[in-house]
């Protein structure tokens, strides 16, 4: 696979697309920079026949160790609010808008750094093949980095999150916005926070309840 810095990770996609062949390429990808730094790329897990789709921004510190996303803080708040929302675990992928991991050094501590239009753009191609593989019935955008990668500059969390909006892929496929869950950990009153995303991911169970119709 010839390298071309313009198309970011297009180049290094594998020519069989399934989940297993796009994860091994993914640990060659050199689309964009930040793989110089980070520990390892942090693919997608989950079934290919998920439901559901949940898109966060990046791997964070633990993630980029242990190569594996949402196994930190955040994905302990998701793991609950998913359990409290009544969406089953195994019927969820879970992935990032950016495979590697943007951080700062202070002192020895990493410091996690929202990527760049650049990087999230070079970066598209591997959830763009995910989500053509996995076919998921609605994806849940989880913070602002993965809407502006799956909904355009344009769109807003703060306004039109816990709204089902057409992703846009071809497929049929719906989206709900809502916070990411390491915002809840940031934010000043934590439960009024992870009420919001819990009502977001309940929005999202419903929306997939009333495409199969059930009660």
């Amino acid at each position: 696979m010839a390298k071309d810095g313009n198309n970011g990770a297009a180049p290094f996609l594998p020519d069989r697309l399934d989940l297993d062949s796009l994860r091994e390429a993914a640990t060659r990808c050199e689309g964009c920079d930040l793989y110089r730094d980070a520990t390892q790329t942090v693919f997608g897990e989950g079934p290919a026949s998920a439901r559901f789709m949940l898109v966060g921004e990046q791997p964070g510190d633990q993630e980029d160790r242990k190569g594996a996303p949402f196994v930190g803080p955040a994905g302990r708040i998701l793991d609950r609010a998913l359990e409290e929302a009544g969406i089953d675990r195994d019927d969820v992928y879970v992935t990032n808008a950016v495979k590697h991991f943007s951080f700062v050094l202070r002192g020895k501590r990493r410091i996690h750094q929202k990527p760049t239009a650049a990087e999230v753009d070079a970066c598209r191609p591997w959830l763009t093949a995910e989500l053509a593989l996995v076919e998921p019935e609605v994806v849940v955008v989880l913070g602002a980095t993965a809407a502006r990668s799956l909904l355009g500059p344009a769109f807003r969390v703060t306004r039109q999150r816990g709204q089902p909006v057409p992703l846009g892929d071809g497929a049929g496929a719906l989206a709900v916005a809502t916070i990411h869950p390491s915002a809840v950990l940031r934010a000043p009153d934590r439960d009024a926070a992870y009420a919001g995303l819990l009502a977001d991911l309940l929005v999202a169970a419903g929306t997939v309840n009333d495409r199969r119709g059930s009660p």
